[in-house]
């Protein structure tokens, strides 16, 4: 089993260059994929992964509307 699948919420905010508690609140209100185990978050990287890749502003559809920022 790969040792590095989970990450610590430490662990996380390494990986992303984020503030703990930022994470912290993100994980309660579900806005990152996330698993709690008893008071722990625990985050899959492989998840998080796809997650950030879903957070990309989608440059392509405003672009094929016409609309620049």
């Amino acid at each position: 089993m790969d040792q590095d699948k989970w990450l610590t919420i430490d662990e996380l905010a390494d990986y992303l260059k984020m503030g703990r508690t930022k994470l912290y609140r993100m994980a309660q209100k579900a806005d990152i994929p996330a698993s709690k185990i008893g008071n722990q978050w625990r985050f899959d990287r492989e998840e998080i992964d796809e997650w950030m890749k879903s957070q990309r502003p989608a440059a392509a559809s405003r672009n094929s509307k016409g609309v620049s920022q």
